[in-house]
């Protein structure tokens, strides 16, 4: 007996999900060991698999690969969820601009930045992907790079300063390269004497 998960995606990213002659899908179907159905009339993605073939499949990877595509990542960036630290999320963004139009606009033009800048800094700094797309930013990353990349969205979002977002996410970065090195140093062997 199968199990199936349906994901409904916008019409103009089906293109994208499906892939030139279909291999985005076959890709897809293949790392993840699952069936992957696209109707390109409504938008619906249907996701089947196996339950007993839990081992072999990896169906919950493959629904966030297909939602990373319907939320705007290209399929190359959306394949590094297959990396097994790496998650997905999603932060709506109209819990910050209500039903207001304008507002959405001002917000989701604070999160790209002039020429995109805020977006890749917020990539760069936290170590993440980011996709803004409809009312919607995704991030994919690490669990704790995730995480501070989605305060920095939270603090922009609600109109806090570039300049005192940029600054966290850079104590983040330099922290995150302390840690790294004292790791690095904790496991050199001992110097001969």
């Amino acid at each position: 007996m199968s199990s199936e998960q349906i994901i409904r995606i916008p019409l103009e990213r089906v293109g994208a999900l499906v892939g030139k002659e279909g291999n985005v899908k076959e890709e897809i179907e293949r790392r993840c060991g699952v069936a992957l159905e696209v109707d390109s009339k409504t938008g619906e993605a249907r996701v089947t698999y196996q339950p007993e073939a839990l081992i072999e499949s990896n169906p919950f990877k493959a629904l966030d690969i297909v939602s990373a595509i319907a939320r705007g990542f290209s399929p190359q960036r959306a394949f590094s969820l297959l990396e097994e630290e790496n998650i997905f999320s999603v932060i709506d963004l109209r819990e910050y601009a209500g039903k207001s139009e304008n507002a959405m606009l001002r917000i989701k033009s604070r999160l790209i930045g002039t020429e995109g800048k805020a977006r890749r800094i917020i990539e760069e700094l936290a170590g993440v992907q980011v996709s803004i797309y409809g009312h919607t930013v995704a991030v994919i990353g690490e669990p704790d790079a995730s995480r501070i990349a989605k305060e920095a969205i939270d603090k922009l979002a609600k109109g806090g300063t570039h300049k005192a977002t940029y600054e966290m996410l850079q104590k983040y970065r330099t922290k995150q390269k302390l840690d790294k090195m004292q790791l690095w140093e904790s496991q050199r062997p001992p110097e001969e004497n």
